[in-house]
C-alpha cells in the first residue's frame, strides 16, 4: 500500500516572495527582518473570490478632469517637486534624516494651505500638542484651519480623519503609529505595513492628499519595509548638512511629474523660507584670492552655480596630505594627475585642500574644468580673472569633454552677471550668447592659459 507523501510547510517572504522550507527571522533574499511569513498549503480552485462589479470600468476619456486638478500649497519650492501641487489623493512620502526640518517643512505647508480657506489636521505621534503649539509660534504659523491631534494609535486617526474631513491630511511620522490589530510594536515590520496601507486606503477612498513623514536608516534608504516606497506616489528626500543651513528637496518617485526638479530651502530662526535664487549661498565672489573657481552645475533640471576654493602649500610628510569637502576625493585626485601629467603643473609634493562654498555637494564631472582652474590658480599663487566662470568634463588625455544642456548653463551664468565663461570646444555655442562672453576650449592647458593671466 503505498504511503502519502509528507509535504513540508512552505514560508514565503512578503517582500520578494523568497520561500524557505523552515521559518526564519531574516529574509535569504532581500535581507528584511520580520517579513517571512508561512505560506500554507495552497488551496483548490482560485485563490481569490470573484465578486459581482459595482462600479464598471470607465473610458478614459470619459474621467472627470477635476479628479486629476492640482491644488498648490503656497510653498513654491515645494510645488516645483510635486510638478505644479497636491493632486486630490494623492500620498506623499517625506523621507530624511532626524534634525533635518522634516517637521518644520510639515507645519509650514498646514499654514500656508490654512491661510487658503482649506482645513488641515496634523497628526503627530512623536512630539505633544504643546510642543507643536510652541514651534508654530516660532514660525508664526498659528492658524485656525490647522487641527492638531497628538495619537499614536492607528484608530484613533481614523476617527479623526472621519470627524475632520480635511482637506489635507499631515501624519509625522508613520513609525510612531501602531493598529491594535497587529502584534509588534510602533515602527516595526507589520506595523509600518499595515499604519501606511490603512492611512493611504483612507486618503485615496476620501480624495484627501497626504503627506507621510517617514525616517531612515544609517544608509539613508527610507526606514521600515520597501512595501512602502511602493504604495505611495510620490518619495521626497529632504537633504541638508547639519553644519549648513541649507536644504534640498528632491523627489526620487513621482507618479505626477518629473523627478528632476529640485526645491532649496533654508533654516531660519523662525522656521523654514524657500530659497528661489540660491546663488548668494554657493557663491562668495571674492575673486582677488588665488584658488577660486566658479561653476554652473545641474541638479536636475535646474541649474545652480557652485564655487570651488582650493589650497595648495609645499609639505614636509612624505606623502602629502589631501583633503576634500563638498566633492569627490577620488575626482580630485584624478584632477591632480592630470594637471601633473599634461599641463606640466607640479603638484605631487604639496598639501592639497579642496572645499566648496556653502556647504555645496558637487559630483557632477561638469565641473572638472573649474576644479581644475582652482588648483593651477592656487599652485601658481594667481587668482582666475574676475568674472569668469568655467564648465566641462576633463579626460584622462587633458582634453574637455562636452556636457550636457550647456546653453542653459551658459544662460544662467549670463544671469547671475559672469562676463565671461569657459566651455568645451566640442558643440560649443557662438563666441558671445545671452551677454556673455563664451569661451571654447579643446584642453585643460587652453583653459588654464584663458582663465589665469600670466605673471609679469
Amino acid at each position: 500500500m503505498a504511503t502519502a507523501r509528507k509535504t513540508l510547510p512552505g514560508y514565503r517572504c512578503t517582500e520578494c516572495g523568497w520561500t524557505a522550507v523552515k521559518w526564519v527571522g531574516r529574509c535569504g533574499e532581500c535581507q528584511a527582518w520580520g517579513t517571512v511569513v508561512e505560506a500554507g498549503a495552497p488551496a483548490a480552485g482560485p485563490a481569490t473570490k470573484v465578486t459581482r462589479v459595482t462600479t464598471p470600468a470607465t473610458p478614459v476619456t470619459e474621467v472627470a478632469a477635476t479628479a486629476s486638478a492640482r491644488h498648490a500649497t503656497s510653498v513654491a519650492e515645494l510645488d516645483r517637486v510635486l510638478g505644479g501641487g497636491l493632486v486630490a489623493g494623492a500620498v506623499i512620502l517625506l523621507a530624511g534624516e532626524p534634525g533635518v526640518g522634516k517637521s518644520t517643512l510639515l507645519l509650514e505647508v498646514a499654514a500656508r494651505t490654512a491661510r487658503t480657506g482649506r482645513t488641515v489636521l496634523y497628526v503627530t505621534g512623536e512630539e505633544s500638542a504643546g510642543q507643536v503649539r510652541l514651534r508654530a509660534e516660532r514660525m508664526n504659523a498659528l492658524e485656525p484651519g490647522v487641527l492638531l491631534a497628538a495619537e499614536t494609535d492607528l484608530g484613533t486617526v481614523l476617527a479623526h480623519i472621519a470627524a475632520v474631513e480635511p482637506d489635507l491630511l499631515l501624519v509625522d511620522s508613520v513609525q510612531t503609529l501602531a493598529s491594535a490589530d497587529v502584534d509588534g510594536t510602533a515602527g516595526g515590520v507589520s506595523q509600518v505595513r499595515e499604519v501606511a496601507a490603512s492611512l493611504i486606503q483612507a486618503a485615496k477612498t476620501r480624495g484627501v492628499p497626504l503627506i507621510l513623514v517617514g525616517h531612515v536608516t544609517k544608509d539613508g534608504s527610507v526606514a521600515g519595509p520597501r512595501i512602502v516606497e511602493h504604495l505611495v506616489d510620490v518619495v521626497c528626500q529632504f537633504e541638508g548638512d547639519p553644519h549648513s543651513p541649507l536644504r534640498m528637496l528632491r523627489a526620487v518617485k513621482n507618479r505626477f511629474g518629473s523627478v528632476d526638479e529640485v526645491g532649496c530651502f533654508q533654516l531660519v530662526d523662525s522656521g523654514i523660507e524657500e530659497v528661489a535664487d540660491p546663488s548668494g549661498l554657493f557663491l562668495s565672489r571674492d575673486t582677488s584670492v588665488p584658488g577660486t573657481c566658479a561653476t554652473i552645475t545641474l541638479d536636475g533640471k535646474r541649474p545652480l552655480p557652485a564655487e570651488i576654493q582650493a589650497l595648495v602649500a609645499p609639505s614636509a610628510l612624505a606623502n602629502p596630505r589631501r583633503a576634500t569637502s563638498g566633492m569627490d576625493s577620488s575626482r580630485v585626485a584624478m584632477i591632480l594627475a592630470v594637471l601633473q601629467r599634461r599641463v606640466g603643473l607640479a603638484v605631487a609634493t604639496d598639501d592639497v585642500y579642496v572645499s566648496t562654498v556653502g556647504g555645496a555637494r558637487v559630483t557632477e564631472p561638469a565641473a572638472d574644468v573649474a576644479l581644475a582652474l582652482a588648483l593651477a590658480s592656487a599652485r601658481m599663487d594667481r587668482p582666475v580673472r574676475a568674472g569668469w566662470a568655467a564648465v566641462g568634463e576633463v579626460a584622462l588625455s587633458g582634453a574637455v569633454r562636452p556636457v550636457r544642456a550647456l546653453s542653459q548653463r551658459i544662460g544662467e551664468a549670463a544671469r547671475l552677471g559672469f562676463t565671461d565663461i569657459i566651455v568645451p570646444a566640442a558643440g560649443a555655442s557662438p563666441r558671445e550668447t545671452a551677454g556673455i562672453r563664451v569661451h571654447p576650449v579643446a584642453t585643460l592647458a587652453e583653459a588654464a592659459a584663458a582663465a589665469i593671466p600670466r605673471g609679469e
